[in-house]
């Protein structure tokens, strides 16, 4: 049994983490930090996960890798202390995703403070970087929005089918605005309601742009992100548009290849399912899989790619436990097996 650790185990995110690692055959969840509630044992504080007997410490204890679901800015200096540890780390927070300090404090508004390790982190999208993340001591896991982007986009983007001009309309569950109490998620705000917001520029756009970048450098990209917030808990629905480049001959037969472009750009993956009609989010709830929809519209001889994952799972929790697996050597889906919650 490996011992690993949780970093800020009350939010979303942590939790989920805390769910998943419990019944995880290889792996002891053995240390977790709170900094709302240490002193407290973990069932007091989330009731649901009651059956994990351990208290909440000021301190990460001795483990072999730890989760980091800390803030921004906050999880980079809690990361560099446990790599100087010794410690493997799978950071879910935006810290090292981006190449690029610049974009910190463009995007994120601080400097960071360990630029060092950013030429070092492996982005976490198993899917894309299998490889180096299981040789990796620093994952930075993707955020939610970009997950479900790039997995809809990578074969598309990787084969230079589409023109760089590509639209992605993604709606989101409250839970991926995290447990902190805004007027945004407030339940009377957000139930019955649907609303879009940071026009201007998500946060992880930067991120969508840099990944897509990295799959086809000669594709001069110019992305438009417009995330949704509605009234469910958990899922992402991400659709996104894109121009067939000109020259492309009968889009009924182009149609037919791009889904088997699809299926065999994830054949073998097991967590992608290339489906043959829109998939919903609720066929995602509680996993860690991602539904994919390619289709053509024969009347614009526009691309439509639709994905769907819980936010929670394949965007956060399920992905990252994805790449500990890799990271210690254990077969990549180990406690990720399951089927969606339906209804």
């Amino acid at each position: 049994m490996v011992k690993v650790g949780i970093i800020n185990v009350t939010g979303y995110v942590g939790m989920e983490l805390a769910r998943l690692l419990y019944r995880h055959p290889q792996v002891e969840l053995a240390s977790i930090t709170g900094r709302s509630a240490v002193g407290q044992r973990l069932g007091e504080v989330l009731p649901h996960l009651a059956d994990i007997d351990l208290v909440i410490e000021p301190e990460l204890g001795e483990v072999t890798l730890v989760f980091s679901a800390l803030p921004h800015k906050t999880s980079a200096e809690a990361v560099a202390a446990a790599l100087e540890r010794g410690i493997k780390v799978v950071d879910i927070s935006a810290d090292f995703r981006l190449g690029d300090t610049k974009d910190y404090e463009k995007w994120y508004d601080f400097a960071h403070p360990a630029p060092q390790l950013l030429g070092e982190a492996v982005y976490g999208l198993v899917e894309l970087n299998r490889h180096q993340i299981a040789a990796s001591r620093l994952v930075a896991n993707p955020g939610c929005y970009p997950t479900g982007a790039l997995l809809a986009l990578a074969p598309v983007v990787k084969e230079g089918l589409i023109d760089p001009d590509i639209i992605i309309d993604a709606k989101s569950g409250v839970s991926g605005a995290g447990r902190t109490l805004t007027l945004g998620t407030h339940f009377p705000e957000a139930n019955e309601n649907v609303s879009a917001y940071a026009l201007e520029g998500h946060r992880h756009l930067p991120e969508i742009t840099q990944e897509l970048s990295r799959l086809n450098p000669a594709l001069p990209l110019a992305v438009t992100f417009v995330p949704h917030l509605v009234p469910m808990s958990r899922g992402i629905l991400t659709t996104c548009y894109a121009r067939i480049k000109e020259g492309r001959e009968g889009m009924g037969e182009f149609e037919k290849g791009v889904r088997e472009l699809y299926r065999g750009f994830y054949r073998g993956e097991p967590f992608i399912r290339v489906v043959d009609a829109p998939p919903q989010t609720k066929q995602t709830l509680g996993t860690n899989v991602c539904l994919i929809y390619p289709t053509i519209d024969p009347r614009t001889g526009r691309l439509i790619v639709i994905s769907c994952i819980d936010n929670l799972v394949k965007g956060g929790a399920g992905q990252a436990v994805q790449s500990m697996n890799l990271m210690l050597g254990f077969p990549e889906g180990m406690a990720l097996e399951g089927t969606a919650v339906y209804p």
